[in-house]
């Protein structure tokens, strides 16, 4: 079955972000029901926050993404890399929240479209611009999700 192992990383791309799983919630789940105000919440000084939590997910799905397919940088809705300052100065608003988890959204699935269309072959390459194989990008992606799925949830508990 040339696709099967395509179709692994999927699913493991998938119960990360989400679908159910048995480890328990995935990335999307933590976020949902999460206010502005409590993804503005910082556990402390210099500490990320759930939504700057939420746009790095996003900006390395992208960069996943980007890789894959063979993309220049700089299509990022966004001005900057990896970490961004959230919410933006008066800007802690529902609607700005709201379109943050949008760009999370939409950056998976463009992300998941470009694994979905890999070729076994495929995996044992090595984009342009990563030191590792296409399979440890896609891999890699839903360990990211994981990790940060936690940090999310330990900041939910540390707020309430």
């Amino acid at each position: 079955m040339p696709g099967a192992e395509i179709d692994v990383l999927l699913e493991m791309i998938d119960q990360a972000f989400d679908r159910r799983a048995w480890h328990g919630t995935n990335l999307r789940d933590a976020v949902r029901g999460v206010t502005a105000k409590e993804a503005a919440w910082r556990p402390g000084k210099g500490r990320h926050n759930v939504w700057e939590l939420v746009v790095h997910a996003a900006y390395w799905k992208y960069t996943v993404r980007r890789r894959l397919l063979g993309e220049k940088r700089g299509s990022f809705p966004l001005e900057g890399s990896n970490w961004f300052p959230r919410p933006e100065p008066g800007r802690a608003t529902e609607a700005a929240w709201k379109k943050d988890i949008a760009l999370l959204v939409e950056t998976h699935k463009s992300m998941r479209a470009a694994v979905a269309v890999l070729s076994p072959r495929e995996l044992d390459t090595r984009p342009r611009g990563t030191k590792f194989d296409t399979r440890g990008l896609v891999v890699g992606i839903a360990a990211h999700d994981l990790y940060h799925t936690g940090q999310i949830q330990i900041i939910k508990r540390l707020m309430r």
